[in-house]
C-alpha cells in the first residue's frame, strides 16, 4: 500500500465513522501564533481542543504536513524526517479513550493487515497526580495486545503548560524474529500511533486542572507506517523517496546517511519554498537557509563542484505534487540556485578569513562568536571548512 492508498484508507475510514475531513494542511502556523511551523496535527486546533466549537463539528480527520526542526541532528538514521505528514483524528469532548483505541485496532488490523500478534501498546502507570490510565489498560487486555506500563512516556504535552494528558501508544515488531520484550526496552518496537487523552492543562506553577472538555487527539506518521507496510524498517523506503532514490545516487555518490539527510534536507527546502518561505537571517527563513546550507557543505565535502544546479525538475515537480502545492517548479528552482550561489560567496569569504594568520592556531570560543557576529560566519561551517 503505497501512502496515498494509506491516506485514502484512513481518512475514509474514519469519515465513515462520523469524522469530518479538515483541509488545507500547510507549515506556517496562524498568524501571531509564536512557533516557526507547524509541528503536529494537533497544533492548529489548539483554540478548538481547549473549549471553542469548531465549524466542522467534534468529530475531525486530516492529514497534516510538519516540519520539526528538533529532529535536524538525526536526520540520516531510519526514522525521523524534517518534513513529514500526520495523520491525525480528534475528538472534541465526544468519545473517550477506549472509543478512539478500538477504531484504531480495527484499522490498523482489519482494514491494513496487520497481524495483531506484531503488535504491543504503552499505557500510562500514573504518577502522584493522576492515576493509572485503567479504561485504555482494560481495553488492551480486552483485545489480547500486551501492555507496558510507564510513567513519563505516556504523558503527552506541547510544552511545560497548556493542554495535556495521558497517552496510549501502538508500536509495531520489525525484528526477524517472533516479537519479545517490550517497546521502552526493545528498539525493535516502532511507534506508529499515539493516541492522547487530552483532559487537562498544566498551569505556571505545575499544577493540573481539567479542560472545559475531554478530548481525544491521535496522531499517526504517514511515511513511517508506509514503509512498515511494505516490510521496511526506513522511512526513506517508503514510496514518497521512490524517485529521490532513483535519481540522487546518479548524481552524486553518497554514503547511506549523507543520501538520506541530502534527500530529506532538499525535499523539505522545496516543501518549505512552495509555502512561501524565503532564505533569510532569521525566524523560518533561517530554518530554510540552514537546511539548504546542510546539504550543499555534504554535497561539497568530496566534490567541489556539486551543484544544485544538477537536482533534475522532476523531484521538485513530484514534491510539490506530492504536498499538493499549486506551485511551478522554476521559481522554487531559482530560490535554490540563489541560495547556493550566497552559500559558495560566504564560503569564499570564509577561506579568506580562515586564512589570516590570528585563525591558523586551535579557534577559541571567542574566536567563533567573533567570526559568527563579525563576519556572518556560523559555527558549523567555520569548524567544516576547517577540515577541509
Amino acid at each position: 500500500m503505497n501512502t496515498e492508498q494509506l491516506v485514502r484508507t484512513f481518512t475514509e475510514y474514519f469519515e465513515d465513522r462520523g469524522h469530518r475531513r479538515i483541509t488545507g494542511s500547510t507549515l506556517l502556523p496562524p498568524s501571531g501564533d509564536p512557533v516557526l511551523f507547524t509541528t503536529s496535527g494537533m497544533h492548529p486546533l489548539t483554540p478548538y481542543l481547549e473549549g471553542r466549537p469548531h465549524p466542522l463539528g467534534r468529530r475531525l480527520v486530516n492529514v497534516q504536513r510538519c516540519l520539526r526542526t528538533t529532529d535536524l541532528d538525526e536526520v540520516g538514521d531510519r526514522t525521523h524526517l524534517t518534513v513529514f505528514e500526520m495523520l491525525g483524528t480528534w475528538s472534541l469532548g465526544d468519545y473517550e479513550g477506549p472509543q478512539s483505541l478500538d477504531w484504531g485496532y480495527g484499522l490498523l488490523t482489519d482494514g491494513l493487515g496487520i497481524d495483531p500478534g506484531r503488535l504491543h501498546v504503552t499505557v500510562f502507570g500514573g504518577d502522584d497526580q493522576v492515576g493509572p490510565d485503567t479504561d485504555s489498560l482494560e481495553l488492551w487486555h480486552g483485545r489480547g495486545v500486551p501492555v507496558e506500563l510507564t510513567v513519563e512516556d505516556n504523558w503527552w504535552s506541547n510544552g511545560p503548560t497548556g493542554p495535556c494528558g495521558p497517552d496510549s501508544e501502538i508500536f509495531l515488531w520489525t525484528g526477524d524474529t517472533p516479537p519479545q520484550s517490550t517497546p521502552t526496552r526493545d528498539d525493535r518496537w516502532v511507534e506508529v500511533w499515539n493516541h492522547v487523552m487530552m483532559r487537562h492543562r498544566r498551569l505556571d506553577d505545575g499544577t493540573l486542572v481539567p479542560l472545559p472538555q475531554r478530548n481525544i487527539d491521535t496522531g499517526l506518521g504517514l511515511e513511517r507506517l508506509s514503509s512498515l507496510l511494505r516490510g521496511r524498517s526506513s522511512v526513506f523506503e517508503c514510496d514518497v523517496f521512490d524517485p529521490w532514490r532513483r535519481l540522487v545516487p546518479p548524481l552524486w555518490q553518497l554514503d547511506e546517511p549523507s543520501l538520506r539527510l541530502v534527500c530529506d534536507h532538499l525535499r523539505s527546502a522545496v516543501v518549505v519554498v512552495g509555502d512561501g518561505v524565503r532564505p533569510s537571517n532569521t525566524g523560518r527563513g533561517h530554518v530554510l537557509r540552514r537546511l539548504l546550507r546542510r546539504v550543499l557543505t555534504v554535497l561539497r565535502r568530496d566534490d567541489p563542484r556539486r551543484g544544485l544546479g544538477d537536482l533534475p525538475e522532476e523531484l521538485i515537480r513530484h514534491t510539490l505534487d506530492h504536498f499538493r502545492q499549486d506551485v511551478h517548479p522554476e521559481p522554487v528552482r531559482r530560490v535554490l540556485l540563489d541560495e547556493e550561489h550566497r552559500f559558495t560567496r560566504l564560503l569564499d569569504r570564509g577561506r579568506r578569513i580562515l586564512s589570516r594568520p590570528r585563525f591558523r592556531g586551535p579557534l577559541t570560543e571567542d574566536d567563533l562568536h567573533y567570526l559568527h557576529d563579525t563576519h556572518g560566519l556560523p559555527r558549523d561551517l567555520v569548524l567544516d571548512l576547517r577540515q577541509q
